[in-house]
């Protein structure tokens, strides 16, 4: 089995590769390496200590399962990005004590509140090669769904052992498409608290008009406190629980950065696509992004028809509507960076000259036959039904079909042995079943659903009678003419009887027999047992997709990996929500001829940006302190100023949201929590011109904590160097 990175390639890459430095999510394990490329750039401690989970720096960073975050002192307190903290911020506020508007901090431990239930501080201890396990007994003559259960089965046995071991959460996880696994295991801790987080109106500063963009003035910084059990164990949210006491933290540098310096990131980023197949590409930039970007206009607008600034019912959705923004403005930028670039034509002349290769590598073209050839064909079979499977989203969307629909399925797999069921439905999953159930209430309203659910079930009933769910329409009383008016009314009835959007009722039907489910008389139960079947069927045959997938997507990309180290140049595997290490340099760019942005912004830019109205309506008092010119300890004398935010170089995404930078001594200096417009589609390309991380300076965070806030008791609480 070839590795991900010989130790050949990477030695001949660092002289021959067009691979720039900056580019590639690495895993710590390659770190060592690159040796010699880290200190060239700047790292000053060993990298060899970068490869060692459990050591520093890497014991101190953290997943907050879909953002990252660091340890930065001995009692657990987490720094991470004001947005990765937006939920459980949400969670705590209501209209009449609103803390995304007027912030919070505790000073005290028994001022901290609990976090938005489900909230979790991962810590990864151990990474395990299970490569051979998994592949062991697969066989080219299996059926996609032989193929799927059977690599299902052996996960599910390897996390079961790793997990044997309280406290611990564990899942194998897949790299280059599943040409290898590795285990991971992190201790989960369960107990995590809100501690601080400054008002929106500066953690959120130029809201969605600023998200991406470039020159930034966000204070986008949130601190948790992770507590554990009295004996140092994971525990359920207790007031005797205690502050954990992790092995390793990171000092914090009040200075920043400076232009040029020495930065890495650490985190979890979520999912790149660099790997992807032309077919792949042109599918997702020419129909997926613009189709789903269109739907997301209408999904926005219904929520603020339907929820009213200032409503309890927006504070419900804030969350909702961030990621939705978020996610429209990323697609965007992806359609336009697409149609500007030449990433088809690059991708197509990949393809091709591989194919060239092959040929004229005979041991080659036998030991990877025609991998590209049946991995394009099994694409365009999968996309083919695309647009119709689009449009039965509408009839799935609603909040209270879709508990309905779990509830149900967690009753039909739990007849069955815990190893046999479901992953999701498993022992291991009852609290997080549970936690989603007590969320719901705080994140939910009845008339934006209600108004959302007929909206996207209209368009749903745009299909032909043949391509609707049968079992869907039978039970709702859609005939081959919707009727809105009749369909409204049934929906109106569902909402005013069911029992669901009750915390307690929801929460008594976990356990309860597939009989009992048969037998209720609340109408989102009777939905969720009517159309179970039909639905079920089709992930029946999704399953027996994937597992074609995972025969063909490996092979490809053993062929793409022999194809690049015989052109010298370095492989990485793409992001999948593993802890990575990227690094590079403080630096500006030019986003188009004639503009060039510089890599700082300051308090005067953030001032002069002020304009009394969202998302530019900075606090008086952060005004005020900077016409006086009230810098503190955290003046840069390069800028006279203090730095807010900075630029660099390294390569980010999505899961790398509140993710530590560090300078080259391994110092805390910022958290990165954007990139530039321009460098959005760097999950699917790279480009060293353009790709641009956004971090907070470290410098704006302690000022912000001691001159507006007055959480002195944080900064005395971290180890500061100055």
């Amino acid at each position: 089995m070839k590795k991900l990175l010989s130790v050949a390639a990477i030695s001949v890459a660092a002289a021959t590769s067009p691979l720039m430095a900056d580019e590639g999510m690495w895993q710590p394990s390659q770190l060592p390496l690159i040796e010699d490329q880290l200190e060239d750039a700047g790292l000053n401690i060993d990298p060899e200590d970068l490869s060692k989970l459990t050591e520093f720096p890497m014991g101190a960073v953290i997943s907050l399962g879909g953002c990252t975050a660091s340890f930065l002192s001995p009692q657990g307190l987490v720094a991470t990005n004001h947005h990765c903290a937006y939920g459980s911020i949400q969670f705590n506020s209501t209209a009449e004590n609103n803390l995304l508007e007027k912030g919070f901090l505790a000073k005290e431990l028994s001022e901290e509140l609990a976090a938005a239930p489900g909230s979790r501080v991962y810590v990864t201890t151990e990474v395990t090669d299970v490569t051979d396990a998994i592949n062991d007994g697969l066989t080219d003559e299996m059926s996609g769904m032989e193929r799927y259960k059977a690599v299902e089965k052996k996960e599910k046995a390897l996390v079961a052992d790793c997990e044997a071991e309280d406290g611990y959460r564990c899942n194998v996880y897949t790299f280059h498409g599943g040409l290898e696994y590795r285990l991971i295991k992190q201790m989960e801790i369960r107990d995590v608290r809100l501690v601080y987080a400054p008002s929106s109106h500066i953690g959120k500063y130029g809201g969605d008009v600023d998200n991406w963009m470039w020159p930034r003035h966000t204070g986008d910084f949130a601190f948790y406190r992770a507590y554990v059990g009295k004996d140092g164990k994971p525990a359920d949210f207790s007031k005797d629980n205690v502050p954990y006491e992790p092995e390793h933290f990171l000092k914090v540098n009040a200075s920043g950065v400076e232009k040029g310096d020495f930065v890495m990131v650490t985190g979890y980023p979520g999912r790149t696509n660099r790997y992807r197949t032309s077919a792949e590409v042109e599918n997702q930039f020419e129909w997926s992004y613009p189709t789903f970007r269109t739907i997301l206009h209408k999904y926005i607008d219904i929520i603020k028809e339907n929820a009213p600034e200032g409503s309890d019912a927006r504070v419900k959705y804030a969350s909702t509507l961030a990621g939705l923004n978020n996610a429209e403005k990323n697609w965007g930028s992806m359609i336009e960076s697409y149609g500007k670039g030449d990433l088809l034509a690059r991708k197509q002349k990949l393809e091709a000259d591989l194919e060239a290769w092959l040929l004229d590598n005979p041991a080659m073209k036998e030991k990877h036959g025609d991998a590209l050839s049946q991995l394009d064909a099994l694409i365009k079979e999968d996309i083919k039904d695309q647009a119709v499977e689009l449009k039965k989203w509408g009839m799935n969307r609603d909040t209270l079909s879709g508990t309905a629909a779990r509830l149900y399925r967690l009753a039909i797999e739990s007849q069955k042995p815990d190893a046999e069921r479901e992953p999701g439905y498993q022992e291991r999953d009852l609290i997080r079943i549970k936690e989603g159930l007590k969320r719901m209430n705080r994140r939910w309203d009845a008339d934006v659903e209600k108004a959302l659910y007929k909206h996207f079930v209209a368009v749903y009933a745009e299909l032909p009678e043949e391509d609707r769910v049968q079992s869907y329409d039978k039970f709702m009383g859609i005939d081959e003419e919707f009727n809105a008016e009749k369909f409204n009314g049934k929906v109106d009835k569902m909402f005013a009887e069911t029992g669901l959007t009750d915390e307690e009722t929801r929460l008594s039907w976990v356990g309860k027999s597939v009989d009992e489910f048969k037998a209720s008389d609340d109408p989102f139960i009777q939905l969720a047992v009517a159309t179970f079947e039909e639905k079920h069927q089709k992930e029946l045959e999704e399953k027996e997709q994937s597992g074609k997938f995972k025969k063909l997507r490996p092979q490809y990309m053993a062929a793409i990996i022999d194809y690049y180290e015989s052109q010298d140049k370095a492989v990485y595997a793409d992001a999948n929500s593993t802890l990575r290490v990227t690094y590079g340099n403080v630096k500006g760019y030019s986003p188009k001829d004639g503009i060039f942005a510089t890599p700082f912004t300051t308090l005067e830019g953030l001032a002069a940006k002020h304009t009394g109205e969202e998302p530019f309506n900075s606090p008086a008092k952060q005004l005020e302190l900077i016409k006086d010119k009230q810098y503190g300890k955290y003046q840069d004398e390069t800028l006279n100023s203090v730095q807010v935010n900075f630029l660099s170089t390294v390569d980010t995404t999505g899961g790398n949201s509140g993710s530590p930078t560090m300078n080259g001594d391994a110092e805390f200096v910022g958290l990165l929590f954007d990139g530039v417009y321009e460098s959005i589609i760097g999950d699917w390309d790279y480009n060293p011109n353009l790709n641009r991380s956004i971090h907070v300076s470290s410098a704006y965070m302690l000022w912000v904590m001691e001159h507006i806030d007055g959480a002195q008791n944080l900064i005395k609480e971290m180890k500061i160097v100055r």
